[in-house]
C-alpha cells in the first residue's frame, strides 16, 4: 500500500520540526473503543519519545480530526488511518478533511494488509486458545466491519490468505455488514465442509458493536480485537515512516482544495 498524498493548487515552504503523527481513528458509540485507542497511541508514544502523536476521529467521538488539525495551525502531519483496509473514509473522507484543513498533510495508507497485522491476529488468536499444531478440521473466520467498496473487500481477502498461509488452516473472510458473507453464514459453511474447530478471528482495532457481534456468533473461540497489541503500534509506526518517505506536496491551507491519489496496492505485502 503506498500513501495518499494531499496535494494542492499552490505551495507552502516547510517550517522547522518532525511531521506529527496524527492517527485518525473511526469513533464508536462504545466507551471501551475510546479508551482502548488512547491506550495504543501511549504505546507508540513509548516507542518513539521525540514524536508528537495526535488523536482525530471521523465521527462519534471527540477530538474529530477537523478539531485536531485545526489544532497543528499549518504545521506538518502525517494522518495515519487506524483503519485496517481501504474504502470510502480512507479514499475519500480522511482525505477532504486534511484538504480543508490548515496544516500541510500527508495521508498514509491503511494498516492492512500487512505482516504485522497478521502478527497481531495471530497474536489475539493463540490468546484466545488457538493451538500451537492446528488439526485438518481447524479453520478460522476474519470478522471484520465490511464495505461496498471492492477494494476493501479485496484488503480483507488479502489479510485473510496472509493469516491462512501463517496459520496452514482455511481462513474466510466475513462481514459485520455491508458485504457477504456475514461470520454466521461463513461459520455454516466451514461447518458444512467439515470443519469442526472454527474460530473467530477478529479484525477490528478496538472493542465495539460489530466486533461484540462476530464474537457472539464463534461455534468454538473468538479471539480479541487487536487493541493495543505492540504490532499495531509498529504498525503505526511503519505506515507513518513510509508516508513520510513518500513524494508529493502539503496541503497549503484554506484556500486550497487538494484533490486526494487513491492508495494503490503493492505487489508484497511488506509495504
Amino acid at each position: 500500500m503506498t500513501a495518499t498524498t494531499v496535494t494542492s493548487n499552490s505551495t507552502t515552504p516547510a517550517t522547522g520540526g518532525i511531521p506529527a503523527l496524527v492517527v485518525v481513528a473511526h469513533g464508536s458509540r462504545d466507551p471501551r473503543a475510546l479508551s482502548t485507542v488512547r491506550a495504543l497511541l501511549d504505546r507508540v508514544r513509548v516507542l518513539r519519545p521525540a514524536l508528537p502523536v495526535h488523536l482525530g476521529h471521523v465521527e462519534l467521538n471527540a477530538p474529530l480530526l477537523p478539531d485536531t488539525l485545526t489544532a497543528l495551525g499549518d504545521g506538518a502531519a502525517v494522518l495515519v488511518p487506524l483503519l485496517l483496509s481501504r474504502g470510502h473514509h480512507v479514499k475519500r473522507d480522511i482525505p477532504e478533511l486534511a484538504a480543508a484543513s490548515p496544516a500541510r498533510t500527508r495521508v498514509a495508507a491503511p494498516l492492512g494488509p500487512h505482516p504485522l497485522l497478521v502478527d497481531a491476529l495471530q497474536a489475539r488468536l493463540t490468546e484466545a486458545g488457538w493451538p500451537t499444531r492446528a488439526g485438518t478440521d481447524h479453520a478460522v473466520v476474519l470478522a471484520s466491519a465490511g464495505s461496498r467498496d471492492p477494494e476493501s473487500r479485496a484488503d480483507t481477502a488479502r489479510t485473510a490468505a496472509a493469516l491462512s498461509a501463517r496459520l496452514g488452516v482455511p481462513v474466510v473472510p466475513a462481514y459485520a455488514s455491508a458485504a457477504p458473507p456475514t461470520v454466521p453464514e461463513a461459520v455454516r459453511a466451514l461447518t458444512d465442509r467439515g470443519y469442526r474447530r472454527v474460530a473467530v478471528a477478529s479484525c477490528f482495532t478496538a472493542p465495539g458493536r460489530f466486533a461484540t457481534e462476530c464474537a457472539a456468533a464463534a461455534p468454538w473461540i473468538a479471539a480479541a480485537p487487536l487493541g493495543t497489541h505492540p504490532s499495531i503500534a509498529r504498525l503505526l509506526l511503519h505506515r507513518y515512516d513510509r508516508a513520510r518517505g513518500r513524494g508529493g506536496t502539503g496541503n497549503a491551507g484554506k484556500e486550497a482544495r487538494g484533490t486526494a491519489r487513491p492508495a494503490t496496492t503493492e505487489p508484497a505485502l511488506a509495504g
